[in-house]
């Protein structure tokens, strides 16, 4: 068997796109994978392009040595965009071959540890009265962990931290006052904040409102999570935005974060995130999977999180809160992992368990998407 053609379809799905990737061999057995790198998705496509110079007639079963052939064989390895392009070929490698031996994918990673994934939820609504709303129909929907909403996220155009961390504590108190002890609540800041903003945020909160606080600020420096940590007694959860194992070292092995929020479409798929997977073992870090995608997402996510002992929740964004998010599009997607209450049960079918309907996509066009460009009150830019 031999790699054929690899094709990319970046595509609108929902309020975002999505860019899908089909690997095709010459006995006609395909597989689909898909990339994490939202809002740039023409630059993956151009690196695909590349490493399909060199894939196309290759064994799709060497899935590790292509790996590290498509990462060594350059002169700037790594990085965002090149991780990006890996992970959904390697995806794609692994459904293929889980769909020659006619076994799930997550045989080919050691084999199934448990049979149902328990995921989290996250409300839409900006923190007050609504938001704590959807968080008492989530837990009447049978979720026991979810993800709170920061204030200030519905201005597209204008942050200023100090401005909303005291209401967020405040409703994160209410949160808890309503839903009790028993519920998992965390909350992402999506890396808007500084250490010392980060810090007052956390001081703001009566202790056991909060279990997991996650990505409160950029991770380009392990050095400034270290600093954080000394601040506050939250766990953290991290690492949506980390591309390798190389990145993961200095959170890891300083111990720093207790959440792995590793993404399987961004940090070189099934191959590096297991590899990922058995470093924060040793470290008693829990798998906390990010998951904002499409479908094939979700697939490998459930694969991966069945695999692997060191697991806590997978994000979903299925949940009665999010559906005007459109990304598990039944007409682009016929075959999917579909939530069942608050859980997915692992699929048995060969491969990852996903269908595509190819025709349509084909016909389903591109539109660019920005993320917001926000800015301080004084007119300098700051996270999104």
């Amino acid at each position: 068997m031999k790699i054929a053609a690899i094709k990319t379809y970046a595509v609108k799905v929902g309020i975002r796109n999505q860019l899908l990737v089909k690997v095709e061999t010459d006995e006609g057995v395909f597989g689909w994978g898909e990339s994490g790198l939202s809002g740039r998705e023409k630059a993956v496509v151009g690196a695909i392009e590349h490493f399909a110079e060199f894939l196309v007639g290759r064994d799709p079963f060497r899935i590790g040595a292509l790996w590290q052939e498509m990462y060594r064989s350059q002169y700037y390895e790594g990085g965002r965009v090149l991780a990006a392009a890996i992970s959904c070929i390697d995806l794609a490698l692994h459904d293929i071959k889980g769909k020659s031996l006619g076994v799930p994918v997550y045989e080919l990673l050691g084999g199934k540890q448990r049979d149902q994934i328990p995921t989290f939820a996250t409300t839409s609504a900006a923190p007050g009265p609504a938001m704590i709303e959807q968080a008492k129909m989530l837990v009447d929907a049978g979720w026991t962990a979810m993800r709170l909403s920061p204030s200030g996220q519905e201005n597209k155009d204008i942050y200023e931290p100090r401005e909303h961390i005291s209401e967020t504590a405040h409703w994160c108190g209410i949160a808890r006052e309503t839903l009790g002890p028993d519920i998992v609540l965390g909350i992402d800041y999506h890396h808007r904040l500084s250490v010392a903003e980060a810090a007052s945020f956390c001081q703001k909160l009566p202790a056991g409102t909060l279990d997991f606080l996650e990505e409160p600020i950029r991770s380009e420096s392990p050095s400034a999570y270290q600093a954080l940590r000394q601040m506050t007694n939250i766990p953290f959860a991290i690492g949506e935005e980390l591309a390798s194992k190389w990145a993961f070292l200095p959170f890891i092995e300083s111990d720093i974060h207790q959440f792995n929020r590793l993404d399987v479409c961004n940090v070189g798929g099934l191959t590096e995130a297991m590899k990922i997977a058995g470093w924060s073992e040793a470290h008693y870090v829990d798998m906390m999977p990010h998951n904002p995608l499409g479908p094939i997402c979700t697939a490998a996510s459930i694969h991966f999180a069945a695999a692997v002992p060191n697991f806590s929740w997978l994000e979903t964004r299925a949940s009665p809160a999010e559906t005007h998010l459109g990304f598990d599009n039944s007409d682009f997607f016929p075959v999917q992992p579909r939530l069942q209450g608050a859980t997915y049960i692992v699929s048995d079918a060969p491969g990852l368990g996903v269908e595509v309907n190819e025709q349509l996509i084909s016909r389903q066009s591109f539109e660019f998407w920005e993320a917001p460009h926000l800015r301080r009150r004084d007119g300098s830019y700051t996270n999104w």
